[in-house]
């Protein structure tokens, strides 16, 4: 009750807040991402030679990058109990024309690119948002089959083995690109980042950046 009363409070109170993670999100983000963490760092000790010399224990490495990589799923899979997850998911999944409109706005000049964004009716997640997230779950699924074969390679032709190792080391790159660039994104934006701590952005906020998930709150949609 007290959560709707304040996600219905008067529209012109700018700095209200509007709840936009519920415990159960937040936790599968941070989850997530220290898992991301883990596997980033151990990754790196073991592909340069001058970083695994630092830490000296190849073996204590390896088990823990591939104990972080068989627990990737896990947050992922465990959000399913909540309805809010659950939710998020349908929105993940649902790709309306302003979604198409802000993708074509990335190869616009910076200045048009805003203008032109600063129109749209964006949901709870942009268009960018959702790319990362399928991103994610794609490469969690890659990774682990890829990794799984690398280890117990026993099973497996060669040329199996070969292309899960080359695939697994290249898609690695192309996450610490996504994982440095959605960093930079959340850096640039504090109250964004914020939410994902406390759970709650101002209206000012959501009306500049998710108008059409604030109007879906409104109405009692959320």
């Amino acid at each position: 009750m007290a959560e709707t009363i304040r996600q219905r409070a008067d529209p012109a109170a700018g700095d209200t807040p509007v709840e936009r993670f519920d415990r159960a999100e937040r936790a599968v983000h941070w989850a997530n991402a220290a898992v991301f963490g883990v596997l980033i760092v151990t990754a790196a000790a073991l592909y340069f030679s001058p970083l695994m010399a630092l830490v000296g224990r190849r073996r204590l490495v390896e088990d823990i990058h591939l104990g972080a990589g068989l627990a990737a799923p896990i947050p992922l899979l465990a959000g399913l109990a909540s309805r809010r997850y659950r939710a998020d998911l349908r929105r993940f999944n649902r790709w309306s024309v302003d979604d198409r409109v802000w993708l074509r706005l990335a190869l616009a000049g910076r200045r048009s690119r805003t203008a032109g964004r600063a129109t749209l009716l964006d949901g709870k997640f942009n268009a960018g948002q959702k790319l990362n997230a399928a991103f994610t779950a794609g490469v969690v699924a890659v990774m682990l089959a890829t990794g799984v074969i690398m280890f117990w390679f026993h099973p497996w032709p060669l040329s199996w083995r070969t292309g899960a190792t080359y695939t697994h080391d290249w898609l690695a790159a192309a996450v610490v690109a996504v994982v440095a660039g959605h960093v930079t994104y959340a850096v640039r934006d504090p109250e964004a980042l914020r939410s994902m701590w406390r759970g709650t952005v101002s209206r000012r906020w959501a009306r500049a950046h998710a108008r059409g998930w604030l109007q879906e709150v409104d109405d009692g949609a959320e």
